[in-house]
């Protein structure tokens, strides 16, 4: 893991098109404005490991549905 510091108003670039910007400090609370193409998707990290998982159960429950299908298809011939 990379650690920067970076004051109110500085900015950490990620490649070529993705900037963030420390816009203001409270205590322990940093808000972060973040500048990226549209077709980059930016997420809270809670929210992005919410929707691997979701993707994760949604592809295992198509896999035991058509292993379900499988089963009916062989036993009905």
């Amino acid at each position: 893991m990379l650690v920067l510091a970076r004051k109110k108003g500085e900015s950490i670039m990620i490649g070529d098109q993705v900037e963030l910007t420390v816009l203001s400090v409270d205590g322990d609370t940093i808000k972060i404005g973040i500048s990226a193409p549209k077709d980059v998707e930016v997420y809270r990290k809670e929210i992005y490991d919410s929707i691997r998982q979701t993707n994760v159960e949604a592809s295992q429950s198509a896999q035991n549905s058509g292993r379900l299908s499988d089963m009916l298809r062989k036993k009905s011939k």
